[in-house]
């Protein structure tokens, strides 16, 4: 795997279908500043391509929140992070130099300052979801008023 071999003209591909297809809120990645970064290839593995994505993921990591934290920091102190990063992927055989190069490649699509973060869908209904029906105090004195009439005409 050293040094990410033909992936350095690499360059995001725009979706023939894009427009086409939604995907529900739930399972949309948001389109973030970062996602060039985030989608670019470090190297191949068994499964296929590790993205940085992937890769930060599987180290427990936020990718979004690295990204940013990455965008902040000066360029070449993101190298020197981002390069230690690389050399903990427990599948990566890299050599120091490796990651070095890989890093600043893979920083390269980094823009530089963080964008803001990408909207999350913490207590947003869930789409087709049905909402719980409450309700307001008044109908519940209304049908309780309702059932008093009714058992009284036909108790008479």
């Amino acid at each position: 795997m050293g040094g990410g071999m033909g992936f350095q003209n690499w360059r995001p591909r725009p979706c023939p279908l894009e427009g086409t297809m939604t995907l529900r809120p739930e399972y949309a990645l948001g389109h973030s500043q970062y996602n060039d970064f985030l989608f670019a290839p470090i190297g191949e593995e068994k499964t296929g391509t590790l993205t940085v994505l992937s890769a930060l993921t599987r180290l427990g990591l936020d990718p979004w929140q690295e990204a940013a934290r990455l965008a902040d920091m000066p360029r070449p102190a993101a190298i020197r992070s981002f390069a230690i990063t690389i050399s903990d992927l427990p599948q990566g055989n890299w050599t120091a130099s490796d990651t070095t190069t890989m890093a600043t490649r893979l920083l390269g699509w980094l823009p530089a300052g963080s964008a803001p973060p990408v909207p999350t869908l913490k207590g947003a209904p869930l789409h087709g979801s049905r909402r719980r029906f409450e309700p307001a105090p008044w109908m519940v004195v209304a049908l309780g008023a309702l059932l008093v009439v009714l058992y009284a005409v036909l108790h008479l």
